[in-house]
């Protein structure tokens, strides 16, 4: 589980992140990332929230979701600037998908919108 000073809680914070003046986006088939970065938030540490919607499955499958993305983002932390807000929005394939391709897919989807470096893995365009 991510700490408390990590998470997203608020309607509002979500709809900032996901429609708010500079939101960027990233999506592929697994997940789509919404990124926002505020200069009033600067000194505060990133806050992340996951949306894992029905189309996905069942209670079952979308908690099993929601699990493998925050075990995943939880280690690249350290790498996302203080004041951004990350929102990460499962889409229906990621309920097949193995916790090492969501990690592929969040860790190249946090280096293209340039929250986070690409990894040395990562092929750089």
């Amino acid at each position: 589980m991510l700490p408390a000073q990590h998470r997203l809680t608020e309607r509002g914070e979500f709809t900032a992140t996901v429609r708010g003046s500079g939101a960027r986006r990233q999506g592929s088939r697994l997940l789509v990332v919404h990124a926002r970065h505020t200069d009033a938030r600067s000194a505060l540490p990133p806050r992340v929230g996951v949306v894992v919607s029905k189309a996905v499955g069942n209670a079952v499958v979308r908690n099993r979701v929601k699990r493998r993305l925050r075990a995943q983002v939880a280690p690249l932390l350290p790498a996302v600037p203080s004041g951004t807000d990350l929102v990460l929005r499962a889409n229906p394939a990621s309920a097949s998908a193995t916790s090492a391709q969501i990690g592929r897919t969040l860790g190249s989807a946090l280096a293209s919108l340039g929250v986070t470096e690409p990894s040395p893995a990562e092929p750089t365009p």
